[in-house]
């Protein structure tokens, strides 16, 4: 594609639902404004009581006082990663997704400077890093084991800058990729097939 297609697709495809609902938490796609977007993603620290060690978007529960989806996803942000807001050029939202513990979490898209300087808030967020969204439609989903207490599951994830993506978020960049580019990309529930055993990513739980 010519350069910024494709953030001149997100913004023509992208809208804020009419329909508006509350959400229990919300999260913000982050993606900068450049020939080569990239998508903000963060490293949750290994000490926090749940989700540690996963990759996210910056996002996080409602607060009482938050007035809108768009409130909570943009002061967690700012909360996690030092984002101003007015760095946020908000451009549409994405259908509400539900979180392993039954939470709807709502995605807000914005658009991003290139060279936004970011830091991490050390009690929540190990690493701040930036994947290319092309690269991220192009991955191939590889399977990730999950162990539980009887067996082991094999989520399909992507690997991208060192890290690994699964779950919730990898589920919201697959529906981004949807909505906002024209883009399906194959993504099975689980992988278990045999032909995956060789390749699959551990991770004890």
């Amino acid at each position: 594609m010519d350069d910024y297609s494709l953030i001149q697709l997100l913004q023509h495809r992208l809208r804020f639902s009419t329909r508006i609902k509350p959400a229990q938490a919300a999260v913000l796609i982050a993606i900068t404004d450049e020939s080569d977007p990239k998508v903000l993603l963060t490293r949750r620290s290994l000490y926090l009581s749940n989700h540690a060690g996963e990759v996210s978007f910056p996002g996080g529960k409602r607060d009482p006082q938050d007035t809108s989806n768009i409130v909570v996803a943009l002061r967690e942000a700012y909360e996690e990663t030092a984002l101003n807001p007015f760095d946020v050029q908000l451009i549409g939202d994405l259908p509400m997704q539900k979180a392993r513990n039954g939470m709807l979490v709502k995605p807000v898209v914005g658009l991003i400077p290139a060279e936004v300087e970011l830091i991490p808030q050390p009690t929540e967020i190990d690493r701040i890093f930036f994947a290319s969204l092309s690269s991220l439609m192009n991955a191939p989903p590889i399977p990730y084991e999950v162990r539980y207490v009887h067996q082991s599951l094999y989520f399909p994830s992507m690997r991208v800058e060192n890290e690994i993506v699964w779950g919730l978020t990898a589920r919201m960049l697959v529906s981004l990729f949807q909505y906002g580019l024209n883009y399906q990309k194959e993504w099975p529930f689980l992988l278990n097939s045999p032909a995956f055993y060789g390749k699959k990513i551990k991770q004890t739980r």
